[in-house]
């Protein structure tokens, strides 16, 4: 394999040059060029003041209407929906059965109070199929 040098091979010239004293002169150059009369800006916000000051009303009144619309119903609805209830007492940790029994009025307990009729063969089938007869038999 032949060495390769760097040094010694022969180097291309670029065919672009720049003319001498080009970029000292380039800023003084570009400020001849540029045009002496200064334009007249017209601002948008000026000129469509009113428009655009109805269109963010607009756009304010659209976004609020459902935040009062919902707001005016849960206000309406004052009534706690039973299932709510239910699911609030049974997930808090702190409140047992005898808790609520203790809270409960008379006439609440008598309203509770139903009578179920369980023939034999039913409590001997729940007897010979649960396990834990001592459980049932402390509550």
């Amino acid at each position: 394999m032949k060495a390769f040098k760097l040094e010694n091979e022969p180097k291309i010239e670029s065919g672009f040059k720049t003319p001498e004293h080009y970029f000292e002169n380039f800023s003084e150059q570009l400020m001849h060029k540029l045009p002496k009369k200064e334009t007249k800006i017209i601002s948008l916000f000026q000129k469509n003041k009113k428009i655009l000051m109805m269109v963010a009303a607009v756009l304010v009144i659209a976004l609020l209407v459902p935040v009062f619309y919902t707001s005016t119903v849960n206000v309406n609805n004052n009534e706690i929906d039973t299932a709510t209830l239910e699911n609030y007492l049974s997930y808090q940790s702190n409140i047992n059965q005898y808790d609520l029994i203790n809270d409960l009025e008379v006439d609440e307990i008598d309203n509770i109070h139903t009578n179920v009729a369980l023939e034999d063969a039913t409590i001997e089938d729940i007897l010979v199929s649960n396990a834990n007869l001592e459980h049932l038999i402390i509550e």
